[in-house]
């Protein structure tokens, strides 16, 4: 699978355990009502997975998205524009955890910006969301973890 669209922003993290930890937990998807120990990114987003093994419907609460796992991805899709990223890759420390958010609209993408008040705060909402989920992960898995950098 290959990322789609523009990169709007992007955050990294470490998760001081090795990668198949790391995707047991977070690339753990199965139709049912999302939550922590299914689809856990979009646990706070709430909602039933439908379809399955490798795409998914996720219907949440006031809008539906596509969720897509791989061996070192999750992504979900929705809405107009929407793409957001979950990427695992070894790092010697562990696990890199990064998490991408995507333009992926295919008619009038230039309006994207401009229909959402050229994404201020995307940023760092994106990166608060990812941190929160970070710990997560790092709680469940009994390891460090350390918000890195990101664009």
């Amino acid at each position: 699978m290959t990322s789609a669209g523009t990169l709007l922003c992007e955050v990294r993290g470490v998760v001081e355990a090795p990668v198949e930890r790391v995707a047991a937990l977070l690339l753990r998807v199965r139709p049912g009502p999302v939550g922590r120990d299914n689809c856990l990114p979009f646990a706070a987003h709430g909602g039933t997975l439908t379809g399955g093994p490798d795409r998914f419907v996720l219907a949440a609460p006031g809008h539906a998205m596509t969720v897509e796992v791989g061996p070192d991805l999750l992504a979900a899709q929705g809405g107009w524009w929407y793409r957001g990223e979950y990427r695992l890759a070894p790092d010697p420390s562990g696990t890199l955890l990064v998490h991408q958010v995507r333009n992926v609209a295919e008619r009038l993408r230039w309006g994207v910006p401009l229909a959402n008040g050229f994404f201020r705060g995307l940023g760092p909402r994106t990166r608060d969301g990812f941190a929160v989920l970070l710990d997560r992960v790092g709680a469940e898995l009994g390891c460090q973890v350390r918000l890195l950098g990101g664009r």
